[in-house]
């Protein structure tokens, strides 16, 4: 019954929970991918801007900060995805766990 007072979203999570948890997994894959590139594409960039300095800012350095900050964005939005997925799935679980009980 606490289902139809969620917003739409939840309801239909909450009606599919295989399809919740594949978006879950692959969400959370995503972050994970999206996350460790940005590690290494973070060092990178600190070490061309340490090594050459405002030539390199110019040179596409301002570039790469501005796409990995989009890319930390990205990240974000896997996160939030997972997070909801995953919220859902619990909710259905211990909903029906509390239901069977009484």
């Amino acid at each position: 019954m606490a289902a139809s007072h969620g917003t739409a979203l939840k309801r239909f999570l909450m009606r599919h929970p295989l399809l919740t948890f594949v978006v879950m997994g692959l969400s959370f894959l995503l972050f994970g991918l999206v996350s460790l590139n940005l590690i290494h594409i973070f060092q990178a960039s600190i070490e061309l801007l340490l090594e050459y300095g405002r030539m390199a800012l110019w040179d596409g350095g301002l570039q790469q900060l501005l796409e990995l900050l989009l890319s930390g964005y990205f990240a974000l939005a896997f996160y939030i995805a997972f997070k909801v997925c995953e919220k859902a799935l619990v909710d259905r679980l211990t909903e029906k766990a509390v239901t069977s009980d009484e």
